[in-house]
């Protein structure tokens, strides 16, 4: 399983944000510390501000804020949210494509356990255990 650029950006800018608590960060200081585009930054950043991760004030003296204190960031609840996509097989989203799902492929269920215990190991973890 390999996460996303996405998920790979959300992850590191949280990081950023809560090691830099003291202070309103910039989407253009998080992109060029975190060695990302500014599109890419301003993606996550916006899918973030949905949630209470992220606090996100506009005008001059606006930025952006870590929202809730790090033990209460869940790296398993960040990681489902920003993955659009979490199927590690094809046939998980379009049985249809595999012939063996008629005859009840054991794979699938190997590959849904495999990535229902990826998901539970990063739920085992908070914001505060990587900083």
């Amino acid at each position: 399983m390999q996460l996303s650029k996405f998920t790979d950006y959300a992850f590191r800018a949280l990081i950023y944000l809560a090691n830099n608590r003291s202070k309103l960060c910039t989407v253009e200081e998080l992109a060029q510390e975190l060695n990302a585009s500014e599109h890419h930054i301003k993606k996550v950043i916006h899918k973030l501000a949905k949630t209470e991760y992220i606090i996100s004030s506009k005008g001059r003296g606006g930025g952006l804020q870590l929202g809730l204190e790090p033990v209460d960031i869940n790296l398993g609840e960040v990681l489902k949210f920003t993955e659009d996509n979490l199927n590690i097989v094809e046939c998980f989203n379009k049985p249809e494509l595999c012939p063996f799902m008629q005859s009840g492929c054991k794979l699938k269920a190997i590959s849904a356990g495999a990535l229902k215990n990826f998901i539970e190991e990063f739920s085992k973890y908070t914001l505060n255990d990587v900083l």
